[in-house]
Parts: structure tokens; C-alpha cells; sequence
């Protein structure tokens, strides 16, 4: 069967009809929280210059400022919750500082995020110097960034642009915004959490500044055990919502001339560690992280020191605002593609068991102008073929395709734009 090539406005708004990041504002924003001095989760709410409450009014003052400049497409929240555990054994409020952009689809959201709390070696040293400059005010700069680009035009999902705190007390900030999405019903389509987006000298002196690292759970975390043994059976452990994202995100970073390489790590985190997406996940949210492509440890949890020779701290000279600029840019093509999307379909099936065809099924997505459906051998990662129907469609066979050799899934397609794509398991057991 012929190959069907995907059209690269169904992947990404071309980067040169878009106003591009601004490496000088994200510089701006990134100098600004850093001379916070500290912004650890418990470190003083109440003076005007210093710590993580002066950091949360300037964070939501900036939201604001972007909010009236699009006549007011962003609300701004703060939400907020007490939290005990052994980094913060008395208890400490935890506050987010969000801006919200209804979309026409107001319950269906896409989040954009980065955690504004720091940390130096000591985690309970809540007055010490901490700048946190990489770790982790590039990703709220990239929020900032994000929203200041994607306010300039209206979507159908609701945007969520986020800047946390407790992420180094225990992801605390994350908790309190997934447990929020679940409470208020949001249909939450992807998760974009930015940790760490702005260097690329790593540890022994290597320099990556042509790839940004995305990372994604493949099996669910949230799956029972007979759900696991179904995706077992399907074989779609490579195809859990968040390993679709990453390569969605993968696929619109392709489609944009001069962006960073995705280096798309199936792997829900670095290896042994943990972030802010996590806390999604553990509610069945599709959620990754980008990371930089390498890193430098002396630059992460450490006291401003000298020692040996070696320098020691998050400062924000060891950063590159051109690299950080180029991660925002793909956060922003692959936030207003999925905005611009329907969402995601659900109840995507296949049969076709002792049969040379494959008949593909999906229940019918609100709004949409018509449905893709991929398909791939069996030994290959990403989605090799397609085929488009139509919107009024639920079905679609696949001729000649034997279902004991090819993986399925289906998307939802509208004005452009492209959800993720919805693994196809079986519709029934087959012996």
C-alpha cells in the first residue's frame, strides 16, 4: 500500500507566519526572579523584594500586564494548600500562580508550566541564597514566554499557563494543580511541564545545543494489572497517552524549520528521579517533561561556592537564551496545535484476527472536520502510513493490512490541526 504523506499544516502553524520567542525577554524574566534571592517554598511571603511570595506577586503581575495587552483573554488565579512532609515538617502554604485563556471548549485544557520555588545543597535552608536561575525559573520564563505569544490569538482548548512551588519539597505545587484539574472536571490533553530548559554545557564540558530531551511514560501509571496485561496483549507499550504526546511533540518539532532536535526519552524521567509531570500522571493525565539535552550537576542544589577550582550554582551566566528560546518555541507550536485540535478520540479499536484486513473503530469526536488513521509495522517506533476520512465517520478498514503484523491509532483532525494520536487495542478477545 502506497504511503500517505502527512501535511505539515496538520502538524504545526508554520514557524514564520508566528512571532518567534524573545531570547532578551526570557533573559529579562529569568534576571528578574533570580534577584528574589531566594524562592524557596517556605521562604518569607511577606517582604516586597525577597523570597517566594515577592516571586509570586511579580509572577502574577506579569500575567496580568499580558492578560489586559490581549483585553483580557487571561484570568489569573492563585491557588493554594497546606502541606506537612519531612522537607517541611511544621507545614508550609503552597501557592500557584496561574493564568487561564478560555477556549471555546472551556473544559478542555493543555498546560503549560515550570516550577518557581528553588533550593540551594541544604533543601530546608529556606533564607540562604538560592537563585535558581536554570532550575527552575527557565521554565516559568518559558510560561511567561508562552502565554505572551498564544494570547495573540483565540483557541478551542483552554490554555493553562502555570508556575508552581513545592516542586523541591515534594511536587507539592504540581499535586495541588492535577487534585484542582480533577475537581473542577477539566479534560486535561496534555501536560507540558519545562524543568530545566536553559543550559547546554554539561557536567564534563560537553555542549548539546541542538536537541532538547522530552520525557514520557510509556505503560501507564495509573493502570490496573488487567489493564495491563490487556496493553501487554495489544502491544501498545509504546502508545500510552504521554508516549503519543512526546511524539506528537517530536513530529511538530520536524515540521519547523531551525528547531531543536526531540530527543524523545522513553523513559518517564532521568534516570532515578522525578518531576511536576509526575503528579499527572498519577491521575492518568497525558504529561512529559522536557529537560535540556545535557546537564550540569555543580549548577543544580548547590550554595554559591569556589571550591578547587570549580564553581558551584544555579547563576544565571551559565544559561543560553537562544537554547531556551528554541524549547518555548516548540512548547508553543505543539500547545496551539493541540489547543486548535480536537481532542484526542476515545473507544479506538482494531479486529481483524485470521483475516488479511483491519477494520478500525473509534467513537465520534465533537467538532471535528474529519479523522486520520496511522499505522506502522509492528518493529517500527513512529507512525509510518495513514489514511484520512471523513467526519461522519466511525470506521475504516485497512485493506490487505494484517493486523497480526501492524499497530493502529486514529486521530481527530479540524481547522489545520491535529490531536494526539489514541492507540487501537482489541475490540474483543480473540483466541
Amino acid at each position: 500500500m502506497r504511503k500517505t504523506l502527512i501535511p505539515l499544516a496538520l502538524l504545526a502553524v508554520p514557524a514564520t507566519a508566528q512571532e518567534a520567542p524573545s531570547p532578551q525577554r526570557m533573559r529579562a524574566d529569568v534576571q528578574k526572579m533570580v534577584s528574589f534571592g531566594t524562592r524557596h517554598s517556605a521562604s518569607t511571603t511577606t517582604d516586597p523584594k525577597r523570597g517566594i511570595g515577592a516571586a509570586r506577586n511579580w509572577v502574577e503581575a506579569e500575567f496580568k500586564a499580558i492578560g489586559k495587552a490581549c483585553g483580557g483573554c487571561l484570568r489569573t488565579e492563585r491557588i493554594a494548600r497546606s502541606f506537612t512532609g519531612p522537607r517541611a515538617p511544621t507545614g508550609v502554604e503552597i501557592a500557584d500562580v496561574l493564568a487561564i485563556q478560555p477556549g471555546t471548549e472551556p473544559n478542555r485544557v493543555v498546560i503549560i508550566m515550570g516550577h518557581l520555588d528553588s533550593r540551594n545543597s541544604d533543601v530546608m535552608d529556606a533564607a540562604g541564597e538560592a537563585p535558581g536561575a536554570n532550575d527552575d525559573a527557565s521554565g516559568v520564563a518559558l510560561a511567561i514566554e508562552s502565554a505572551r505569544l498564544l494570547s495573540k490569538s483565540k483557541h478551542r482548548a483552554t490554555i493553562v499557563y502555570a508556575a508552581l512551588s513545592g516542586e523541591e519539597q515534594g511536587l507539592w505545587g504540581a499535586t495541588l494543580l492535577a487534585e484542582t484539574a480533577k475537581q473542577r472536571g477539566w479534560i486535561v490533553d496534555a501536560v507540558l511541564n519545562n524543568d530545566i530548559v536553559g543550559n547546554t554545557v554539561g557536567q564534563d564540558g560537553r555542549r548539546v545545543a541542538d536537541r532538547v530531551r522530552v520525557f514520557s511514560e510509556g505503560i501507564r501509571q495509573v493502570e490496573t494489572i488487567e489493564e495491563a496485561k490487556k496493553r501487554r496483549g495489544d502491544g501498545g507499550e509504546d502508545d500510552g497517552p504521554s508516549r503519543a504526546l512526546a511524539k506528537a511533540i517530536d513530529a511538530t518539532a520536524k515540521a519547523m524549520p531551525g528547531a531543536l532536535d526531540v530527543f524523545a526519552v522513553r523513559r518517564p524521567d532521568r534516570f532515578g528521579r522525578g518531576g511536576d509531570h509526575e503528579a499527572f500522571l498519577r491521575l492518568g493525565y497525558p504529561a512529559v517533561r522536557f529537560t535540556v539535552g545535557v546537564e550540569n550537576y555543580d549548577q543544580q542544589h548547590q550554595n554559591l561556592r569556589t571550591e578547587n577550582g570549580r564553581v558551584y550554582g544555579d547563576t544565571i551566566d551559565k544559561m543560553n537564551f537562544d537554547y531556551a528560546a528554541k524549547v518555548t518555541a516548540i512548547n508553543v507550536a505543539v500547545a496551539r496545535r493541540l489547543a486548535d485540535a480536537p481532542s484526542a478520540p476515545t473507544g479506538v479499536s482494531v479486529d481483524g484476527a485470521l483475516g488479511v484486513d483491519s477494520a478500525v473503530k473509534w467513537a465520534a469526536v465533537p467538532g471535528t472536520t474529519g479523522y486520520r488513521i496511522h499505522w506502522r509495522r509492528n518493529d517500527a517506533q513512529d507512525w509510518t502510513d495513514h489514511a484520512d476520512v471523513g467526519a461522519d465517520a466511525t470506521s475504516f478498514t485497512a485493506k490487505g493490512v494484517i493486523v497480526d503484523d501492524y499497530f493502529f491509532g486514529v486521530s481527530a483532525l479540524a481547522g489545520g490541526a491535529e490531536s494526539i494520536v489514541t492507540f487501537a487495542g482489541r475490540a474483543a478477545p480473540t483466541r
